[in-house]
């Protein structure tokens, strides 16, 4: 980096083992002080170095610990190396607690649920498949004390392979009615054109007097979509109507 002021061009070198003052740089083995607008531009591209720096190797944290011990102060290091002081000042707080300035490594964010609270949502969605996500929540929060948001339900469920899915409709059939559709079908199942061109279809309109706006959700696994726990019984044109 160049930094010019007052028709001087100076070229910024740090040294690991060489200190230089605040507001000064290094030129030549001479320490040459910067002008107002050069200082400012100088802490400007440390504030950039800081901001693009992630995480301090353990090679760099003992150069940091090694000038501390020496005297120097957090402000001239974090300046020399181009690191916010705020982390200096933390790492030393930790090589003064406990000695050691290596870094910690964590697994993130606690899980909210334990493995005993995923089974319990686990077994309720599937006594109840027809329960929402809010459902499961408040029954988790009423038996455990545990409060979760409807998305934390969804992971957890789909962890297990249950997803909210439209359950499959059917007619409701007795045994009679299947053992009288199964014999029409097999006393019809040879019909030619012809004899199917005797039949009259009408045209007539059904209103029905029932709604199903198809909105119920299940939970279910994948490959289980017509399991008999996954089906929903539906009358063919929505039960009770008038024909027209």
């Amino acid at each position: 980096m160049q930094i010019t002021g007052n028709h001087q061009m100076a070229r910024i070198v740090r040294h690991n083992d060489e200190s230089v003052r605040e507001g000064y740089i290094r030129n030549g083995g001479k320490e040459v002080k910067l002008f107002t607008s050069a200082l400012k531009a100088f802490q400007c591209n440390n504030r950039i170095v800081m901001a693009q720096r992630k995480h301090l190797d353990d090679f760099l944290r003992g150069r940091i610990i090694g000038r501390l011990e020496c005297g120097r102060t957090q402000l001239e290091v974090s300046e020399e190396l181009g690191i916010s002081q705020s982390v200096i000042s933390r790492l030393w707080q930790r090589f003064q607690d406990d000695g050691n300035v290596s870094r910690c490594y964590s697994t993130g964010r606690p899980r909210v649920t334990t493995p005993n609270e995923d089974r319990y949502l686990a077994v309720t969605a599937k006594r109840n498949r027809r329960s929402t996500a809010s459902d499961l929540s408040r029954q988790l929060s009423s038996a455990t004390g545990t409060t979760v948001s409807r998305q934390t339900v969804y992971r957890r469920l789909g962890h297990i392979g249950l997803y909210a899915r439209r359950p499959v409709r059917c007619v409701p059939l007795t045994a009679t009615h299947c053992r009288l559709r199964l014999a029409w079908s097999r006393e019809h199942a040879l019909w030619t054109p012809q004899q199917w061109s005797c039949v009259m279809f009408s045209d007539e309109s059904r209103f029905s007097l029932q709604s199903d706006s198809r909105r119920t959700f299940i939970w279910r696994a994948p490959g289980t979509r017509y399991h008999q726990e996954n089906t929903i019984e539906r009358h063919r044109y929505g039960g009770a109507g008038w024909l027209v």
